[in-house]
């Protein structure tokens, strides 16, 4: 088994309407030190080690992503990692 995570956020160049209401917030509740958000998606799956990389692509670009709007990464995390 592994344990592999897709993480999903916008492209840079689409507004992110849901960042900038969490950055207005912030500036609200006095937060002044952030000048910027992006918010995204992050999906943990735990695959069988005969899950290959080019299966978990085709997964986050077919179903996880938009990818007319948002750039995905794919990324195995090592167990010994998640353990500690």
């Amino acid at each position: 088994m592994a344990r592999v995570v897709v993480e999903v956020m916008p492209k840079a160049e689409i507004l992110d309407p849901q960042g900038q209401a969490i950055h207005r917030a912030l500036g609200r509740l006095g937060h002044t030190g952030v000048t910027d958000i992006r918010q995204g998606k992050r999906f943990e799956l735990e695959v069988s080690d005969e899950v290959s990389d080019a299966e978990l692509e085709e997964i986050a670009s077919s179903l996880l992503a938009n990818t007319v709007i948002e750039d995905w990464t794919v990324v195995r995390v090592d167990t010994a990692e998640v353990a500690s």
